[in-house]
C-alpha cells in the first residue's frame, strides 16, 4: 500500500473503532473504493486498533489514575473486578472459538448484514428504553453480558465491538454515559491484547507476509490521533443524545455495501 492509503485507513479506523458503526464495514468499503490489489493483512488491521486504544488511555487518564490510586476502596475494586471479568469472558471465549476453528472471515456480505441488522437493533432498543432512566452502577449481570457481547462482535465482523457492548449495557439498565465508559475501558485490555498477540505471532514467524512495520506504525499513529478526537466528542454527545442517528447510519452503510456487491457482480 502507498503511505497515503495507510494514512486513510488509519484515520478510518480511528474514527469508527469506538463509534457504534462497525469499523470493519468502513474499512471494507474503503478497500473496495481504493481498489487495493489485496486486503491489508490481519496484522495491520489488528495492530492499528491499538492506536485507537492509546487515545482512550489518554482521554481516561484521570479516571485510570484514580482507579490505580484508590484500588483498595470497595467501589474501585468492584468496578475493576467487573472489567476483568468481562475481559476474561471475551479472552477465554475467543481462544476457545479459535481452537475449535469457529472463525468467520471478513467477507463483505456477512459484514454488510451484520452492520445493517445492528442498526435495526439500535433503533429498537432506543425505542423500547428511551424513557427509562439509566443507572450509573455497573452490576455483575451487566459485566458478564458485556463480555459476551464483545465475544459476539469478535465472532461476527461488522457487529461493532463498541456498539454491541454499549447496547447490551443499555438493555440491562445502564445509563448511556456509564455504558460508554465501561465499553471504552474494556476495550483497552481487549484491543491491546489482540494487537500484542498479533505482533508476537508475526515476530515468531518472520516469513509471514504483512505490510512493512513503518506502514503499520503510521496507521497506528493516525488511528490514535483521530480516535482521541472522536472519543472526547462521543463522551460529550452521550450526555444528552441517544444512539438513534448511529442506528440509521448503520442501516444506510449496510445497504450501500450490499448494493455495491450486487452491482459489482
Amino acid at each position: 500500500m502507498s503511505f497515503w492509503t495507510v494514512i486513510l485507513l488509519g484515520i478510518i479506523e480511528g474514527v469508527t473503532e469506538f463509534l457504534p458503526v462497525s469499523s470493519t464495514g468502513h474499512l471494507l468499503l474503503a478497500e473496495s473504493w481504493l481498489k487495493l490489489p489485496a486486503h491489508p493483512s490481519e496484522l495491520f488491521n489488528v495492530v492499528i486498533q491499538s492506536g485507537a486504544v492509546l487515545a482512550v488511555i489518554l482521554v481516561f487518564g484521570g479516571r485510570l489514575s484514580q482507579m490505580a490510586r484508590d484500588w483498595r476502596t470497595p467501589a474501585v475494586r468492584d468496578y475493576s473486578f467487573k472489567l476483568a471479568t468481562a475481559f476474561f469472558i471475551t479472552s477465554v471465549g475467543g481462544l476457545t472459538l479459535k481452537q475449535l476453528g469457529m472463525e468467520l472471515g471478513e467477507d463483505p456480505a456477512p459484514v454488510a448484514w451484520a452492520t445493517l441488522i445492528g442498526g435495526v437493533v439500535i433503533l429498537v432498543i432506543e425505542r423500547l428504553f428511551k424513557d427509562r432512566p439509566g443507572s450509573g452502577v455497573v452490576t455483575w449481570p451487566v459485566a458478564i453480558a458485556v463480555g459476551l457481547a464483545q465475544l459476539l462482535a469478535a465472532y461476527f465482523p461488522g457487529t461493532s465491538r463498541s456498539g454491541a457492548t454499549i447496547i447490551m449495557a443499555l438493555m440491562l439498565g445502564l445509563s448511556r454515559p456509564a455504558a460508554t465508559e465501561f465499553s471504552f475501558l474494556l476495550g483497552v485490555p481487549t484491543l491491546l491484547a489482540a494487537g500484542g498477540y498479533k505482533v508476537f505471532s508475526a515476530l515468531r514467524t518472520p516469513g509471514e507476509t504483512h505490510e512493512p512495520w513503518s506502514q503499520i506504525l503510521l496507521g497506528t499513529l493516525m488511528a490514535a490521533i483521530t480516535a482521541f478526537i472522536v472519543v472526547k466528542w462521543l463522551l460529550r454527545y452521550v450526555q444528552s443524545h441517544t444512539f438513534v442517528v448511529f442506528g440509521w447510519y448503520r442501516i444506510a452503510l449496510g445497504g450501500v455495501i450490499l448494493a455495491f456487491l450486487v452491482f459489482r457482480s
